[in-house]
């Protein structure tokens, strides 16, 4: 998985412009967007590795689209910058599954076979993973507990560290690293489970 603990730019720059968009200077992330830019490309490049070849997404249109949507969100409450990749992991999701959909759709119901997610369920391992089936697993799991959906997202898509998570969160190390497990196996459960009936 991607780690984001090695900032590639001044922390204090990027506190001070995320500040600033956080109070709604929508221009603030115009600067932010180059401070960050490697990290979310390499976050980009790790989750398309889990696509075919041929993937029609690349990295740089997945970062672009993102970096569009984040510039339309009338809310950026950011602070740090494990908060800001905590708010792109959401819109990095949506962009993920959202081309997913697109291309099941023109497939005509098409799409990859789910594989198990592994103990770990990060970028590395998750080859061949149904993006589309971990949407709708999250989704479900957020309706029974939003914190744990939250967990994995920021932890997937976001390729942020359980510390960092703690942190945005509010809540322990100790207590985010036990609803991952929680969340992980939930998942594996119910995926398995939709994969069986889609089987049918």
């Amino acid at each position: 998985m991607r780690q984001v603990d090695n900032p590639s730019t001044s922390s204090g720059e990027l506190t001070a412009l995320l500040a600033r968009w956080s109070s709604g200077d929508q221009d603030a992330l115009n600067q932010i967007f180059p401070l960050v830019y490697r990290d979310l490309r390499r976050l980009a490049a790790s989750h398309l590795r889990l696509e075919r070849q041929g993937h029609s997404l690349q990295a740089t249109a997945l970062v672009h689209e993102s970096y569009l949507r984040m510039l339309g969100r009338e809310e950026a409450a950011v602070e740090t910058r494990a908060q800001f990749f905590s708010a792109a992991s959401q819109v990095v999701r949506r962009v993920l599954v959202d081309h997913a959909r697109k291309r099941k759709r023109l497939k005509r119901g098409g799409g990859a076979l789910i594989r198990v997610l592994d103990e770990s369920l990060d970028a590395a391992n998750a080859q061949g993973l149904d993006v589309i089936r971990l949407d709708d697993a999250l989704a479900a799991l957020a309706k029974m507990d939003s914190r744990m959906s939250r967990i994995v997202e920021m932890r997937f898509f976001g390729g942020l560290q359980l510390e960092e998570i703690a942190k945005v969160l509010k809540i322990s190390a100790r207590t985010v690293a036990r609803e991952w497990r929680d969340a992980r196996a939930w998942l594996l459960c119910q995926m398995e489970s939709s994969s069986r009936e889609d089987g049918k």
